[in-house]
C-alpha cells in the first residue's frame, strides 16, 4: 500500500493493488481516490482463508479495512462504491485506518445531524419509500443522524421551520419536489429575516443569508433546481452530495405588489403562456402529472397574447451575458467575479447615495407579449436539458429577463421546441433577453385600473365607452409563475439577492472524471 498527494485542495489516498492482493478482483490498476469523497472508512474481520484459482486455501491472519467512496458514473451521476484492502501486518493496517479516519475529521464541512422533511403526496407519492429505501441507509453509513419529519399538509415544512430549534442541525433535507422545496427556501428565508429583523415586505431590504444549507432528494414531477445544480434527478446522486458536505451558493428573487412580499423564487417566474399553464392546470389536478401536457396544449392553442410594460435594471456587475454559450458549471468563475463586481459596486459612494441603483438608468418596453419570463437558473429538466436559459448562472446577483412578443403559433412553436435542441432559443426577431438585478412589470389591465381611479376622482360621471371601454371591454390579463405556484396579481417588482441561500451541491461537473454503466 502506497500514499499519494495530490497537487490543489484535494489529498488523494491511493493504493497500488493487484487482482490477487484485493478483495475486489475487478481492479487492476491503481485506485485513487480524493480524501473528500470518501464516505466512510471501517474495520473489516478478515478469517483465515483465501480463495485464489478457485481453490480455497488456508492463510496467516489478516487485516482489512474497507473504504466506502464517491464513483463517477455518466451523466454526472454518483454512485456509492467500496473497495477492500487486506494485509498481514496488523500494525500497518491500523495506521491506514487511523490515518484515513482522522483526513475524513478534519472535513469540517460535513454535516452530522440533518432535519428531513418527506412530502408523501409529491411527484409519484413515493417520497417516503425513496428516502427509507435510497437515503437513509447511505446517511447511517455515513453516521449522520437524522430528525424527520413527514408533512401532513400544505405549507407544514414552512411552518415548522419558524417553530423548531434549528441551532442543532447542519442542514435541512427536503424530499420531494420543487414545491416542496420551495416551502422549505421560504421557511429558512423567513425564520432567518425575523432573527436578524430584517421587514422582508420592503422591497429594498437587506436580507440576511441563512445559515443552514438545504439538501434536495428528489422525489417531484420535474424537479428543476436539481437538474440545474447537480446535472441530474438521480436521488443516490443527491444524497452523496450531501455526505460529503458540497456547498453551493445560489441566488434568490423576491417578488413584491404595493411593498408586500408575495414569494420568492429560485427557477422560474413566468407571466403569460407558463402562467396561463399553470393557473389551468390547477384545475385539473385529478389528471395527475398529465395536467401539464393537457394543460400546455390547450394554451398553445388559445394564444393569448398580454399588453404591458416592462422596466428593469440591467446587471451591469455580470461578467457573462445570456448569450455567450457559457453555462454555469461547478467552481464557475463568472459567478465568482460577478459576486465580487456586485460588491464593489455597492461599497463605493456615488453622489452621496448609498447605492448606484438610485442613479442608474431604468430600460422601459412596452408591447403585447405572448410571455415574460425571468430565469434565475438555467431551469433545465428531462424535457428541455438546457433549460430555458442555458447560459444563466445559479450566483451572479442577475436573472435573465425573456420576452417572447406577439407572433405567430407557428413561429412561437419554433422558439418552444428550441428548448428541446442545441440551436440558439433567443436568435428570433420576436425575442428578447436581457441579464438584470431588478425589473417591474404593470399589464395595461392594471393600467387602466389606475387610469380609472384617477379619472373617477376628476369627474362625478365614469367612463362610458373609449377604445378600451370600462364597462365591458377590459384589457385581459394573465398570472404569474412563480416556481410553480400561481400569483393573481400582476403587477409586481421584482429583485435578485446574490447567494442568499446555500445548498448541499456544488454545481455541475464540465467533465466528470470517470465514467461507467450503472
Amino acid at each position: 500500500m502506497s500514499q499519494h498527494f495530490g497537487v490543489g485542495r484535494l489529498v488523494f489516498v491511493g493504493i497500488r493493488m493487484n487482482p490477487c492482493d484485493v478483495g475486489c478482483g475487478v481492479f487492476a490498476d491503481a485506485c485513487s481516490v480524493p480524501v473528500s469523497e470518501i464516505i466512510t472508512v471501517e474495520e473489516k474481520d478478515i478469517h483465515g482463508k483465501h480463495s485464489t484459482s478457485g481453490k480455497w486455501q488456508k492463510m496467516e491472519r489478516l487485516f482489512a479495512f474497507t473504504v466506502h467512496y464517491v464513483k463517477r458514473a455518466r451523466r454526472h451521476r454518483w454512485k456509492w462504491a467500496k473497495v477492500t484492502f487486506w494485509c498481514a501486518d496488523e500494525q500497518l493496517c491500523h495506521l491506514w485506518l487511523q490515518t484515513l479516519r482522522d483526513l475524513l475529521e478534519r472535513l469540517t464541512l460535513r454535516p452530522k445531524h440533518l432535519l428531513v422533511f418527506i412530502n408523501p403526496f409529491g411527484g409519484k407519492g413515493q417520497g417516503k419509500r425513496i428516502y427509507e429505501r435510497k437515503v437513509a441507509p447511505l446517511f447511517a453509513l455515513a453516521s449522520i443522524t437524522t430528525d424527520v419529519i413527514v408533512t401532513e399538509r400544505a405549507n407544514h415544512a414552512k411552518e415548522s421551520l419558524y417553530e423548531i430549534n434549528l441551532d442543532k442541525y447542519d442542514g435541512v433535507i427536503c424530499v420531494g419536489g420543487d414545491g416542496m422545496f420551495s416551502e422549505i427556501l421560504h421557511g429558512l428565508i423567513g425564520r432567518t429575516q425575523r432573527n436578524a429583523g430584517v421587514d422582508q415586505n420592503q422591497p429594498r431590504a437587506a436580507l440576511v443569508p441563512s445559515p443552514l444549507r438545504i439538501g434536495i432528494i428528489p422525489a417531484g414531477s420535474t424537479d428543476c433546481v436539481c437538474y440545474s445544480t447537480v446535472g441530474t434527478n438521480d436521488v443516490e446522486t443527491s444524497a452523496l452530495h450531501i455526505i460529503v458536505g458540497d456547498s453551493l451558493s445560489m441566488d434568490v428573487s423576491s417578488v413584491h405588489h404595493n411593498s408586500t412580499l408575495l414569494r420568492y423564487f429560485v427557477s422560474l417566474l413566468g407571466y403569460g403562456f407558463y402562467g396561463d399553464i399553470i393557473k389551468d392546470s390547477e384545475k385539473k389536478r385529478w389528471m395527475g402529472l398529465a395536467r401539464y401536457d393537457f394543460s400546455g396544449l390547450k394554451t398553445f392553442f388559445s394564444h393569448h397574447c398580454y399588453e404591458g410594460t416592462v422596466s428593469f435594471l440591467p446587471a451591469r456587475h455580470t461578467v457573462g451575458s445570456p448569450r455567450d454559450r457559457k453555462p454555469c458549471r461547478a467552481g464557475c468563475s463568472v459567478c465568482r467575479q460577478s459576486k465580487q463586481r456586485l460588491e464593489e459596486e455597492q461599497k463605493r459612494p456615488l453622489c452621496g447615495l448609498e447605492s448606484t441603483e438610485e442613479v442608474e438608468e431604468w430600460k422601459v418596453i412596452c408591447g403585447k407579449f405572448l410571455a415574460i419570463n425571468a430565469a434565475n437558473m438555467s431551469c433545465a429538466c428531462h424535457r428541455s436539458p438546457r433549460g430555458l436559459s442555458p447560459a444563466a448562472h445559479l450566483g451572479d446577483g442577475s436573472s435573465d429577463l425573456i420576452l417572447i412578443r406577439k407572433c405567430s403559433r407557428f413561429n412561437f412553436l419554433r422558439f418552444l421546441l428550441r428548448h428541446t435542441n442545441h440551436y440558439d432559443q433567443f436568435d428570433f426577431t420576436f425575442v428578447e433577453v436581457y441579464r438584470v438585478k431588478r425589473f417591474q412589470f404593470t399589464s395595461r389591465h392594471a393600467e387602466d385600473e389606475d387610469r380609472e381611479l384617477r379619472e373617477r376622482g376628476k369627474t362625478r360621471f365614469g367612463q362610458i365607452c373609449s377604445d378600451h371601454p370600462l364597462c365591458c371591454c377590459t384589457v385581459s390579463s394573465s398570472s404569474w409563475n412563480c416556481d410553480g405556484e400561481i400569483l393573481s396579481s400582476s403587477a409586481i417588482e421584482v429583485r435578485v439577492h446574490c447567494q442568499l441561500v446555500q445548498l448541499f451541491a456544488r454545481g455541475i461537473e464540465e467533465n466528470p472524471q470517470q465514467e461507467s454503466h450503472s
